[in-house]
C-alpha cells in the first residue's frame, strides 16, 4: 500500500468519526514533511554541542551592540554564562566542542577574569567537578547579577526571541538577577555587580553572624597616649623637651619599684593630663574613640627604654587629614638587578629590610647611610660581598647587614615592635628570625608544606603569623618551633596575612578572592569578606580596628567593617595590582602602593564615617 492510499484511508476514517478539519491538518503535515531534512538538521543543532556555541554568540553579539548606558550591566551576564557552557559541555564529554568555545570566546575576559580562566584549564572532565573545589564551587552555586529594571527587561525580550531553550536553561538555573529601581550603575561604583552566592555566600553569612571585639587592648601604648589628650600641639612638645630630667626620674623609679613600666604610664598620664587640659585640641580623633579589649593572648611587656621611646615617637606625631598631608622620605635601592622580592622599614625608621631572589635578607642602617655620600648608597644593592667590603674600608663600618640562611627566595620580611628581630619567609618552607644586636639566625621555624609567601609580627610583639601556598595561615610564638594554631578555610594560596590592633584576630587574604578574619584564641574563622574579583595581595587595620583595607591583582582598594562585615566604600584609582596599604596613625589617610608605579593617598574619613544615630 502506497502513502496516498494510506491517507485516503486514515482521512475516511476520519470523516467516519466526526473530524471534518483533517484534511487541512493532514495538507499541513505534508507540507511539512517536505521540510523535513532542514528540521531534523535544526533539531540536531539545537541538541548537539554546537548550540552552546551559537546561544552564546547571539546574546554575545547583542550586548556588544546595545545603546553605552546600559551595555555594561548587558556584558555581565556573558562571563557566568561563558562559565556554565563550557561545564556543561565537559559534563556531556564533548572535550572538544568544550575547547572550540573556551578558546573562541576567552578573549572576551581575559582582563577581568584572567585568574579563573587559568582555573577553568584545569577541568578536563566530568570528574573534576567533584575533586576541584574551585570547579564544585562553581557549580553548586549561582551568580548574583545586579541590572536595573530597565536592562533586564530587555535582555528577557531578547532571549524569548532568540529562542534558545539552552541558553535560557543555564540562565535560570546558575545566574539570579537583583533588579534594582532607578538608572544603571557603573561596575567601578558596585563591587558587588557580580557576585557568586549559594554555598560560599550562605556559608559567610553564617560565619558573619558571630561577635567580634574590634577595639584597641587596653593599657597599650596608644591608650596611654589616648588618655593623656592625644596627640600634643607644638607648644606641648617643647614642654615636654624640657622636662628629660622628669622622665629620667619617673624610670628610676619604676626601675626601682620592678613593675616594668605602670608607674611610667600613670606619671605620664597625671603629668599630660593636667597639661593638654587647656591645649587639648577639639580635633575628634577615631583612635581614641575605639572600646577598649582585653587581650585573650598573654602578651608581653616592654622594656622601660622602649615604652619610653614608644611613647615618646607616637605623642610627637602630627594628625594627617587631607589638609594636612604627610611629608614623605622615599627610599631606593637600586642595582638590584630584578632581585629584590620584598622590604620592610622598622617602626621607628632607623632600619630598612630587603629580602632577594638569591635567598638574602639585607639590613641597611638609615643613621650610617645618612652619613654617606650618594654614590655609596647607591652602591647598596644586590652586589653582596664586594660593594659591601668596599663602603665598609671607606667608613670603618658594613652600611648593609648580609643575613644568609635561606635556600630560597625570600618572600616577606618584618622587624619586631622594637626592632630587634626580624622575621623572614621564604620559598624554601620555612621562617627565620633574625637578630639585629647579633647579625646572626636565632631560631628556623618549619611547618609549611609550600613556599611561604607572607609572615608579619603582632603589634605587640612575640607572637608572628604566617601564611603559605598550602592554603593555610598558622600563629607562632617566638620560643616555640611548632604552630600554635593553624587557620585552615580558604580554597586556594593564602597571599597575605595581618594582626588586628588588639591581637585578638589575624586577617587573611587569598587567591579565592575572599578576606578571612580568624580568632587567634579559637582558630575559628568569624568573618568572611566576598566582593573582591581578583585575588587579594595585600591588607591593612585602622589604627582603631574598626575597618580594614584589602587590595586586589586588579588595583581595587575595599575597606571593609569589621562589625559587619560589609564592604564600606571601594577605592578605585589604580590600575594595577596594589602590593600594599598603610595607614595612619590616626586613621584618616591610607596610603597605597601599586605596580602601576604610583602611591596614592585616600581620605578614608569621607567615605566610613558613620552617622551618629547609627553608632554604637
Amino acid at each position: 500500500m502506497d502513502e496516498d492510499q494510506i491517507e485516503g484511508c486514515v482521512s475516511g476514517y476520519l470523516k467516519q468519526k466526526g473530524f471534518t478539519q483533517n484534511d487541512d491538518q493532514l495538507q499541513l503535515t505534508n507540507t511539512d514533511s517536505s521540510l523535513q531534512p532542514d528540521t531534523l538538521n535544526r533539531a540536531q543543532l539545537e541538541r548537539g554541542s554546537a548550540r552552546y556555541h551559537d546561544g552564546y554568540g547571539r546574546l554575545r553579539s547583542w550586548a556588544y551592540r546595545s545603546l553605552d548606558s546600559y551595555k555594561h550591566e548587558l556584558l555581565r551576564v556573558l562571563f557566568p554564562l561563558f562559565i556554565h557552557c563550557f561545564m556543561d559541555l565537559v559534563a556531556k564529554g564533548n572535550l572538544q566542542e568544550a575547547w572550540n568555545f573556551f578558546n573562541t570566546f576567552r578573549e572576551d575576559h581575559e582582563m577581568m577574569h584572567s585568574r579563573d580562566l587559568q582555573k577553568l584549564e584545569l577541568v578536563l572532565s566530568p570528574t573534576h567537578f567533584k575533586e576541584m573545589e574551585f570547579a564544585h564551587s562553581l557549580r553548586q552555586s549561582k551568580f548574583n547579577i545586579k541590572i536595573c529594571g530597565y536592562s533586564y527587561e530587555l535582555l528577557m525580550q531578547h532571549l524569548h526571541s532568540m529562542q534558545s531553550t539552552t541558553i535560557i536553561g543555564i540562565i535560570n538555573e546558575h545566574i539570579s538577577f537583583q533588579v534594582t529601581a532607578g538608572q544603571p550603575s557603573s561596575t567601578s561604583d558596585d563591587p558587588e555587580a557580580v557576585s557568586l552566592i549559594g554555598n560560599i555566600k550562605d556559608e559567610a553569612n553564617q560565619i558573619n553572624q558571630k561577635e567580634i571585639l574590634w577595639g584597641m587592648f587596653k593599657d597599650s601604648a596608644e591608650d596611654c597616649v589616648d588618655k593623656t589628650g592625644s596627640l600634643l600641639s607644638d607648644t606641648e612638645k617643647g614642654e615636654g623637651e624640657g622636662k628629660e630630667g622628669e622622665n629620667d626620674e619617673i624610670k628610676k623609679r619604676s626601675i626601682d619599684g620592678g613593675k616594668q613600666g605602670s608607674s611610667i604610664k600613670k606619671a605620664k598620664k597625671d603629668k599630660a593630663g593636667s597639661a593638654t587640659g587647656k591645649n587639648a585640641k577639639p580635633e575628634a580623633n577615631t583612635v581614641s574613640a575605639a572600646p577598649r579589649i582585653k587581650p585573650e593572648l598573654p602578651l608581653p611587656t616592654f622594656s622601660t627604654d622602649v615604652e619610653l621611646s614608644i611613647l615618646e615617637d607616637l605623642r610627637n606625631r602630627v594628625q594627617l587629614s587631607s589638609v594636612a598631608l604627610p611629608s614623605v622620605n622615599f627610599y631606593t635601592i637600586v642595582n638590584t638587578h630584578n632581585g629584590l622580592s620584598c622590604s620592610s622599614i622598622s617602626h621607628d625608621g632607623s632600619l630598612i629590610a630587603g629580602g632577594f631572589s638569591d635567598s638574602s635578607l639585607k639590613v641597611w642602617d638609615m643613621a650610617k647611610l645618612e652619613k654617606q655620600p650618594t654614590t655609596s648608597f647607591s652602591q647598596g644593592g644586590n652586589d653582596t660581598s664586594q660593594n659591601e667590603q668596599n663602603i665598609g674600608q671607606n667608613s670603618g663600618k658594613r652600611l648593609c647587614t648580609l643575613f644568609q640562611g635561606h635556600s630560597g627566595p625570600v618572600y616577606a620580611a618584618t622587624f619586631s615592635p622594637a626592632g630587634d628581630f626580624i622575621l623572614s619567609s621564604s620559598a624554601d618552607k620555612t621562617i627565620r628570625l633574625w637578630s639585629t644586636k647579633l647579625n646572626a639566625n636565632l631560631v628556623c621555624y618549619k611547618g609549611h608544606n609550600y613556599p611561604i609567601w607572607d609572615v608579619q609580627f603582632s603589634p605587640a610583639g612575640h607572637y608572628f603569623a604566617s601564611c603559605s601556598h598550602d592554603r593555610t595561615a598558622r600563629i607562632w610564638s617566638m620560643d616555640r618551633i611548632q604552630p600554635l594554631r593553624i587557620m585552615a578555610g580558604h580554597l586556594s594560596d593564602v597571599d597575605c596575612v595581618q594582626w588586628h590592633v588588639n591581637c585578638n584576630y589575624i586577617a587573611t587574604g587569598s587567591s579565592d578572592k575572599t578576606v578571612r578574619l580568624w580568632d587567634v584564641q579559637s582558630g575559628e574563622c568569624v568573618r568572611v569578606f566576598i566582593g573582591h574579583r581578583s585575588m587579594i595581595l595585600s591588607l591593612a587595620m585602622s589604627p582603631d580596628g574598626r575597618y580594614m583595607a584589602s587590595g586586589d591583582e586588579d588595583g581595587t582598594i575595599m575597606m571593609w567593617d569589621l562589625s559587619s562585615g560589609c564592604c564600606v566604600t571601594p577605592l578605585v584609582g589604580h590600575t594595577s595590582c596594589v602590593w600594599s596599604l598603610a595607614f595612619s596613625c590616626e586613621g584618616s589617610l591610607l596610603a597605597s602602593g601599586s605596580a602601576d608605579c604610583t602611591v596614592k593617598f585616600w581620605d578614608v574619613t569621607t567615605g566610613i564615617k558613620v552617622p551618629r544615630n547609627e553608632e554604637k
